[in-house]
């Protein structure tokens, strides 16, 4: 209702669903050095992460400090999740279902899990953006809703396959 009357519906609808349509250079200005601080924390701590995926007692017998990787790799998140959430809006399932989908391709090193899930996870976002474009002509189904019904039938194989291992 508050949407309605202060004629604010479309971009509250934003907000829910996210979307791509309507980015601005203007908006990217501000958040290119932030996802460029977060991209090279990423790559530097690949290395670590995949070490750190060994377990906590097999990184920390190799020398690894484990809580400052943890803390950078969370400093890198926040900055990388916060740019795309300022820029794109809230867009489930992307980087959900895109860094299994990476490791099934390239496999568990994180030196290739990491720029692989910036370029798939792209690819995907273009390819929900381009269909939900096609889904609706003339009107634009929300980007969000698109990566949901891929997201969802996804999730629902990893928790039964995952069930399964058990």
């Amino acid at each position: 209702a508050i949407g309605l009357k202060f004629n604010v519906a479309k971009e509250m609808n934003f907000w829910y669903a996210g979307g791509v349509s309507g980015i601005q250079m203007n908006q990217l200005k501000y958040a290119i050095p932030v996802i460029i601080i977060g991209i090279v924390i990423s790559i530097f701590l690949s290395r670590s992460i995949t070490i750190l995926s060994l377990g906590d007692e097999v990184s920390t017998g190799l020398g690894q400090n484990t809580r400052i990787v943890r803390i950078l790799g969370m400093i890198a998140v926040l900055l990388l999740t916060g740019a795309a959430v300022s820029i794109a809006g809230m867009i489930g399932f992307i980087g959900l279902v895109v860094p299994h989908i990476t490791r099934f391709i390239v496999g568990i090193d994180y030196r290739y899990i990491i720029p692989c899930s910036a370029i798939i996870g792209a690819v995907l976002l273009l390819a929900a953006d381009i269909l939900g474009r096609m889904i609706n002509p003339p009107f634009e189904t929300p980007v969000g809703a698109v990566t949901a019904l891929i997201g969802v039938p996804f999730f629902l194989y990893l928790a039964r396959k995952e069930g399964t291992n058990l």
